[in-house]
């Protein structure tokens, strides 16, 4: 027999708002992506056939550097709100859970600084 009160037994596991922010940030970094994956598809179509050169020159005009980065951050920050949410749904170990979350985050600061610059090195020619 439980004689705790029900809302004393919800609190800090339902919704209050806090997942409101999240829900709106996963939604608008998959608009954004949408645009910026038409933009490399096109860029993409125009590259075929182009040589390293050509590609590297491409890369070095400064809007194209710009929404490659754009599109590298934007990638990273999506991937890590909806890993953050699966690991929040299905993983139910708190200790588990908590290290799989610091270790995406920590992958995706890594892989995300390591591709814009690679970007920026190729932008700049060093």
């Amino acid at each position: 027999m439980n004689l705790r009160n029900p809302l004393a037994n919800a609190h800090n596991h339902g919704s209050a708002g806090d997942g409101v922010s999240h829900w709106w940030a996963q939604r608008f970094s998959a608009i954004l992506l949408i645009g910026l994956t038409a933009w490399l598809v096109v860029a993409l179509a125009a590259l075929t056939g182009a040589s390293h050169a050509e590609a590297s020159a491409w890369l070095g005009r400064p809007f194209n550097a710009a929404m490659a980065i754009l599109f590298v951050v934007a990638s990273f920050y999506h991937a890590r709100l909806g890993l953050q949410v699966v690991i929040e749904d299905y993983v139910h170990q708190r200790a588990l859970e908590v290290g799989l979350q610091l270790l995406v985050k920590i992958a995706a600061i890594v892989g995300g600084l390591v591709a814009v610059l690679a970007i920026l090195k190729v932008a700049f020619g060093a």
